[in-house]
């Protein structure tokens, strides 16, 4: 089978196609044929060295596709039918085994790329709006990185619990689409403070969603209204240097949290019940993934790189 393999850590060169010999099929599990495959921001830091993998290995863990092959002890799966799944190392290849129990069907009206495209950024967005902060109706919330994959998908799951966004980015094309996604407002990072403030009678928001990390951070605490909320999701700038907690006592009684998606699908039965509200969520066409380009597999390279120039917005896919 084709993969992509990382051998050494690196630049973006460093993704090159091989073949494989396919994996054994074991008990539990099923062998699926990619359609399309998912790409994030932490296949970059991993590929980078940023979080720590051994190499070599094969990227990526999120994709969608059919089913070639059912191995003994599976149930409730057949040949033939449309899945997708996330969480599942290695899924930048033509095939994958995937533990049946990870598997989530894809509905007849959903199309394989935008399956693949949900999966990770919208279960983030989801957990992110229900659990790691609870938006409520009237909440005033404001979304970094704002036309990012989870940026859009986050902006359109908050607008469903009636809250008013603040979607902040860098350019104007990006801008159309954090409107299009249903931000109140949309503004660059130098305007962020005084809009927070104009929008909130000078109280700050609610909730500040921030993937970027080492450069927003201060910003973002800034934004905040007592007793308010930073979600620090992600770090794309790089790690928010070493923090003193009683600065949070000083600027309100702040609360920061540092989630991950993985805290929040533990086991089958979570994964199952979230995945099940997102997919319901786009069948009703009340969040939408934008898929900002598709890539053939072998030039995977050439994604990370356009990820990493931020030459991109929404989801990126690679199709075998």
């Amino acid at each position: 089978m084709k993969v992509i393999e990382v051998a050494r850590h690196g630049g973006a060169e460093e993704l090159r196609m091989v073949h494989r010999p396919a994996p054994a099929l074991g008990e539990g599990q099923v062998r699926v044929r990619t359609a399309a495959i998912g790409v994030n921001y932490l296949d970059v830091q991993e590929r980078t060295g940023a979080y720590q993998r051994a190499v070599p290995y094969v990227p990526g863990d999120e994709g969608s596709g059919t089913i070639v092959a059912v191995g003994a002890g599976v149930s409730g799966w057949r040949l033939g039918q449309r899945v997708c799944w996330q969480g599942i190392q290695g899924s930048y290849a033509d095939e994958v085994v995937v533990p049946a129990g990870r598997l989530i069907a894809v509905p007849g009206d959903v199309t394989d790329d935008v399956a693949a495209a949900l999966l990770t950024q919208g279960l983030t967005a989801h957990y992110l709006v229900t659990d790691s902060y609870r938006v409520r109706a009237g909440d005033l919330v404001v979304v970094l990185a704002g036309a990012g994959g989870v940026g859009l998908l986050l902006t359109q799951a908050a607008k469903l619990k009636d809250a008013r966004v603040v979607s902040v980015t860098s350019t104007a094309t990006k801008a159309e689409l954090c409107r299009a996604a249903g931000a109140d407002r949309v503004v660059t990072y130098d305007d962020l403070e005084s809009t927070v403030l104009a929008e909130s009678a000078g109280e700050g928001a609610q909730v500040v969603y921030d993937s970027v990390g080492q450069s927003t951070f201060e910003k973002s605490l800034s934004c905040l209204r007592r007793r308010g909320t930073l979600v620090l999701y992600g770090q794309s700038s790089g790690p928010v240097a070493p923090f003193d907690l009683r600065r949070l006592g000083q600027l309100g009684s702040l609360t920061v949290t540092r989630p991950t998606l993985r805290d929040f699908v533990v086991g089958e039965t979570q994964l199952r019940a979230r995945a099940a509200e997102l997919i319901d969520w786009a069948q009703k066409g009340l969040v939408t993934p934008r898929i900002g380009g598709s890539y053939p597999l072998a030039e995977a390279a050439r994604a990370h790189a356009d990820l990493e120039a931020r030459r991109t917005s929404g989801k990126l896919l690679l199709i075998p």
